[in-house]
């Protein structure tokens, strides 16, 4: 596996989900924080994306322009358009400069609850006008205590993956984020996570091609900090970060972009 990761040309990618969170005056900060240290010291072995709230989209696309930092959203809905109150479609999404979008986030289905099947059809939705979807996955703490993780990630992937034609999945950005881990302050050991990017890429293999499954980025979620993430990121199957908390913190964010504690 370690060598199919240095012969994959899988780009690091790092990502800030920063949730509902921030003020428009907060959101252009932080952006600014962020590409004004870009700009003076790029990354160009990482790929790079914030995902801010919603009204604050075309406020961060601005600051963020000629960093090559992507813009993607939280959510989007699965219809192109029509009477859906408070929903955002993929192609709104794309029409102020997103290139990614995060689907079945843990809080989505837990909060909201969304299954498998709505997720699947954000994801054809999305696919559909070019969006990157990048696809949660992960268990609770019960279904770990209870050795149900495999179960319960297998179910998600694949339920969430029905439908979506096996070209695309090369297209896909998959997060692993084990719920007990996301705003607890624990996370997954560096062992965990390769055991689970590691199914990940296997049921990937077989919903697609091997070949395919190779390419696709898994981001590890779970309170990512500049302490951890290079243990987490060391693992042969784990490529990037999903990040919540700590991507409001430019200086945090900006250290686990560089890989500096």
């Amino acid at each position: 596996m370690a060598d199919g990761k240095a012969c994959s040309g899988r780009r690091p990618f790092i990502a800030g989900n920063w949730k509902m969170n921030t003020t428009a005056r907060g959101a252009e900060a932080l952006a600014e924080a962020i590409a004004r240290n870009l700009r003076e010291r790029p990354a160009p072995d990482v790929e790079v994306m914030v995902a801010p709230p919603f009204p604050y989209l075309g406020l961060v696309a601005r600051r963020l322009e000629g960093t090559g930092v992507a813009l993607g959203g939280q959510d989007a809905g699965w219809a192109e358009s029509g009477a859906f109150t408070g929903a955002v479609s993929p192609s709104m999404l794309k029409d102020v400069g997103c290139a990614f979008v995060i689907l079945g986030h843990s809080e989505r289905r837990t909060h909201l609850s969304e299954t498998d099947e709505i997720v699947s059809r954000k994801m054809k939705a999305a696919l559909a006008v070019g969006l990157t979807p990048i696809l949660c996955v992960g268990e609770s703490a019960t279904a770990r205590k209870q050795g149900r993780a495999v179960e319960v990630v297998t179910r998600q992937l694949v339920g969430s993956l029905k439908g979506v034609e096996a070209p695309a999945l090369a297209r896909l950005v998959v997060a692993y984020e084990p719920v007990w881990a996301i705003g607890t302050g624990d996370t997954a050991t560096p062992e965990q996570a390769q055991e689970m990017h590691a199914l990940i890429r296997e049921l990937l293999a077989e919903t697609g091609s091997p070949a395919a499954a190779n390419e696709v980025r898994i981001q590890y979620g779970g309170s990512v900090t500049p302490e951890n993430i290079g243990g987490v990121m060391a693992q042969p199957d784990v490529d990037g970060a999903l990040v919540g908390g700590a991507s409001l913190s430019a200086k945090n964010f900006l250290s686990i972009i560089y890989g500096e504690r």
